[in-house]
């Protein structure tokens, strides 16, 4: 009863640790990270007497109506494509056996046996080992330019909420792009981001279901099984 006791108490922490509250702040914090980026407002042009401003929103002719300032829109493309197979096999075999004929005449012929002098052994192993994975991933998301660093890549970052009937979908992405990688049409595939971190939750009774009960995900935890 103790036992029972102590697992219960121990179960509830973990159900409070899974608290609705706790799970939205959470939300709320990853939510603020891929949060639009705020353009701040264009400096006043200097008083220098000079027509030309490179840092009045310069943009070259040969760059088009491409992405390249803080604030601009990309399309990511997600195609996302994974599959690996890994498999492994061991069959291994040792026997071995010795054995001497004890004299037949003489003193040692009455302590010996031919039974008493014979050895043998054998070993023998078989192991087979094999996994497979594959994930995909396809869609669009459109992300804002958060940052623009000195040797022109871009640092990009967006996520977009589906509200549907039974819960919330959330696709979160983040990473670094080429310009020369932008399409004239604003678009990049994902395959071309780098350090790319693409999120795909949600939340809601068809979330719900698929997940363990508190309880249970308790007890799987300390089960040495």
């Amino acid at each position: 009863m103790r036992t029972f006791l102590f697992a219960l108490a121990a179960g509830s922490l973990v159900a409070l640790a899974a608290t609705p509250g706790h799970a939205g702040k959470k939300r709320d914090v990853e939510r603020a990270l891929y949060a639009p980026t705020v353009i701040a407002q264009p400096v006043a042009a200097p008083t220098n007497g000079s027509i030309f401003q490179a840092s009045m929103g310069y943009t070259p002719l040969t760059s088009g109506a491409r992405a390249t300032a803080v604030g601009d829109i990309i399309t990511i493309v997600l195609v996302e494509r994974t599959q690996a197979t890994k498999s492994n096999s061991a069959d291994t075999s040792r026997s071995g056996s010795i054995g001497l004929t004890p004299p037949t005449t003489g003193p040692l012929s009455k302590i010996f046996s031919p039974s008493d002098i014979a050895a043998s052994g054998q070993n023998s192993f078989t192991g087979k080992g094999g996994t497979s994975q594959s994930n995909a991933l396809s869609g669009e998301i459109t992300v804002t330019i958060a940052a623009v660093y000195p040797n022109g890549t871009m640092l990009v970052k967006g996520e977009k909420a589906l509200t549907l009937n039974r819960g919330d979908e959330y696709i979160q992405v983040s990473g670094l792009v080429r310009q020369a990688d932008i399409g004239p049409d604003n678009r990049i595939a994902s395959t071309r981001v780098a350090d790319a971190k693409i999120i795909y939750t949600g939340k809601g009774e068809i979330a719900r279901a698929s997940r363990q009960g508190w309880l249970q995900r308790f007890f799987t935890m300390i089960s040495p099984f």
